[in-house]
């Protein structure tokens, strides 16, 4: 365990923007990071209980790390503290448009905005509930940004509309962008910044879950039990233990899966179109042509980006690569829905071809995401026939869906606003 105490020098004192970072900063450690200030204490990977200890200039904060990485973290903690500093020069304010909103958006985004002045993040908000698409365009209208999810459309004719309103820059809150045309916005001098990574534990975790839910009939065995029905039948599932996992994609969720799936005690094989040899190294995993991959695994996870185009990832699962699988074998999605030709899954699930299929995303998604339609008739067929598959479960683009995830997404984004702001390298968050 180690103990220091650090004064708090800023004349903002705690404010939301170093209060991002050390929560950014211990949500990757493994020790645990406690502040406390005048017998008030905070969680350190939590952003909103570091607000609430109200620190001001000149209080002494008294810093607690226990854990394996606990020189590390007291580092980290205590570079964030000395770059604080007193801010005292007011900058520019970025205006954003912020579309999709839902409740959960502002419990981090809100309280990362407060603050206005050099040194914070200096951005305004102005929250709209409704997506981005060619008829809500010229809600960002005077907007210098426009803030947008997975189901935000950006093809051209709305890139033409943000830039005909003065908007300067996209910012994704998601690690996808293919709901964005780049070349459109490249010709319009729109910068594109996304969220490169969050929390890949949140989604790798997930998509498990769901998998093993499918496997297991869970969501069947949980209505038959409120049924008041003890019966087994149709409810048996298959040992993950000893079975071959296949990763396609291996970036960091991959790898997240991957470690997941070892968990288990499974073999895993890997493929991708760039290689990361220190996986192998390590035994993690070992790399593979894609059909082989596809031949060998009794699980098949999916972590790939979508990429359009001849060379890229749409419909990395069709027909042909449906065919070489195992019969029974199990499918999980949580990345992106176009890399899995839907009427080419539904045509081997009525053929018995899968024990368990977990689609966090699938064709034909983006009219349900995150919106409430228990009460309409359904315009689309494609959930319903998915459902009627007992061994099929389905959730809402969800796999992101943690605090921790949030917490990420709202600090990185409002660090690419920040940077764009203020003329600073954008890194990896750069759409190109």
């Amino acid at each position: 365990m180690k103990k220091f105490q650090v004064v708090v020098k800023c004349s903002l004192g705690i404010h939301a923007r170093p209060a991002a970072q050390i929560a950014q900063a211990c949500s990757n450690l493994r020790a645990a990071v406690t502040l406390e200030v005048d017998n008030e204490t905070a969680q350190g990977n939590n952003v909103l209980e570091i607000l609430n200890l109200h620190a001001p200039k000149g209080a002494t904060v008294n810093v607690t790390v226990d854990g394996p990485d606990e020189e590390e973290a007291a580092q980290q903690i205590q570079a964030v503290f000395d770059a604080m500093g007193p801010k005292e020069k007011k900058g520019s304010v970025l205006k954003v448009a912020f579309f999709g909103t839902k409740d959960y958006d502002r419990l981090y985004f809100s309280e990362l905005a407060k603050d206005k002045g050099e040194g914070t993040y200096n951005v305004e908000l102005k929250y709209f509930s409704s997506r981005l698409t060619d008829e809500t365009a010229h809600l960002a209208n005077g907007y210098d940004a426009v803030c947008i999810f997975v189901n935000d459309e950006a093809p051209r004719s709305v890139i033409e509309q943000l830039h005909d309103g003065g908007v300067r820059l996209i910012l994704l809150r998601c690690a996808g962008f293919n709901n964005v045309d780049k070349k459109a916005a490249a010709e319009y001098g729109i910068t594109v910044l996304r969220v490169s990574a969050y929390s890949p534990y949140a989604v790798a975790e997930h998509a498990m879950a769901t998998l093993q839910a499918a496997n297991r009939r869970l969501h069947k065995a949980y209505n038959k039990v409120r049924d008041n029905n003890f019966d087994l039948t149709g409810l048996l599932g298959v040992d993950l233990h000893n079975k071959v996992a296949g990763i396609l994609g291996t970036g960091r969720i991959g790898q997240c899966m991957a470690r997941i799936c070892k968990g288990y005690g499974m073999t895993v094989i890997g493929w991708d179109a760039f290689p990361n040899k220190k996986l192998e190294e390590e035994g993690l995993l070992t790399y593979a042509s894609k059909e082989e991959v596809l031949k060998r695994s009794d699980l098949i996870s999916i972590h790939a980006p979508l990429i359009m185009g001849e060379g890229g990832t749409y419909h990395l699962i069709d027909e042909k690569a449906i065919s070489l699988m195992k019969d029974d074998v199990m499918l999980t999605n949580a990345a992106r829905g176009g890399l899995i030709d839907t009427e080419a899954l539904i045509a081997a699930l009525k053929k018995g071809k899968f024990h368990a299929v977990a689609l966090d995303v699938y064709e034909g998604e983006d009219a349900n995401v995150y919106t409430d339609h228990s009460f309409d008739v359904p315009t689309e067929d494609v959930t319903g026939r998915l459902l009627m598959f007992p061994q099929v479960i389905l959730t809402s683009h969800q796999a992101f869906f943690t605090r921790e995830a949030l917490q990420a997404i709202a600090t990185v984004t409002m660090e690419n606003a920040r940077n764009f702001n203020e003329g600073r390298p954008f890194g990896a968050a750069e759409v190109k």
